[in-house]
């Protein structure tokens, strides 16, 4: 239980809804067996992400020590050996690509490559989450990969699959630029060069938002088209109010504590996007 206590299930849970939404948009009738694929799915999903966590952590350990608002919950000061993390992060791999072998050869392709865009970030020699502008765009494929693994289960990859996907990478590698923005003082005494640390915080921020804005638009445009249900148009009303907690936070000086709790308020916004996108789905 030690053991299991150093994944993140918060931030795994967050990241379910991309691939699960993949699943949503590309699933047909609903029975018995697209049921049993929509949970190993889930399962499998879960498991890929939790390792991608695991080896950020392990790779990341001696940061994470340097850090005052990480090195309290460091697996290290709980007991927990680096050997044990990464020997934990290889079976969840395992076994998430045991589940999406059951999927389809498309399916475990496609985790594959999530696995090893999470390795090109975080392993050391390689660490490209230090090279700015190149550790985004991996975040951008990373986002657009979440989306097309569940849509893959039930179809084929194909043009709307795309369009849809880009939405789900804009808004991943625009949560990704925040988060460094959020982590820029620990980044900084460590020596990785974020894009926050390379450009500045407010930079940063800014082209964050701007990936978020780049993604609400996207959202629009594909709901008057008809690609998504059309109720989705309700995500220009709730436009207004990101712009108004984002610059709250930028008035703010972009702290530890504000960007965090930016961080809250868009997830909650994204959160009831999510909500619309599975009545409307539901309903058609």
């Amino acid at each position: 239980m030690r053991l299991l206590s150093t994944i993140r299930l918060e931030e795994v849970l967050v990241l379910q809804g991309a691939p699960l939404f993949g699943a949503l948009f590309s699933l047909g009738t609903f029975n018995r067996h697209s049921a049993v694929a929509l949970l190993l799915l889930a399962v499998g999903s879960s498991l890929l992400v939790a390792h991608v966590f695991l080896v950020n952590d392990w790779s990341g350990i001696n940061h994470d020590l340097r850090d005052p608002s990480r090195s309290a919950g460091v697996f290290l000061n709980r007991g927990v050996r680096r050997a044990e993390v990464g020997a934990l992060s290889l079976v969840l791999l395992v076994l998430s690509m045991v589940l999406f072998s059951q999927l389809g050869g498309v399916t475990l392709s496609i985790g594959l490559m999530m696995a090893m865009a999470s390795a090109l970030y975080s392993v050391p020699g390689i660490h490209f989450k230090g090279v700015p502008v190149l550790n985004s765009a991996l975040h951008l494929l990373s986002g657009l990969l979440h989306f097309l693994l569940g849509y893959s289960v039930f179809h084929a990859l194909d043009g709307r699959s795309l369009e849809i996907g880009c939405f789900f990478a804009a808004i991943f590698s625009a949560g990704h630029l925040t988060h460094e923005v959020r982590d820029y003082g620990a980044d900084l005494r460590n020596g990785i060069r974020t894009n926050a640390v390379q450009f500045g915080k407010v930079r940063s921020f800014l082209a964050g938002f701007a990936l978020f804005t780049l993604a609400d638009g996207l959202l629009l445009l594909l709901a008057i088209r008809g690609t998504v249900p059309y109720s989705l148009v309700l995500v220009a009303a709730l436009y207004p109010l990101h712009c108004y907690w984002a610059l709250g936070t930028l008035r703010s000086g972009l702290t530890f504590d504000s960007v965090r709790q930016h961080q809250l308020h868009y997830r909650g916004l994204y959160a009831c996007i999510g909500v619309i996108m599975v009545v409307s789905l539901l309903l058609t």
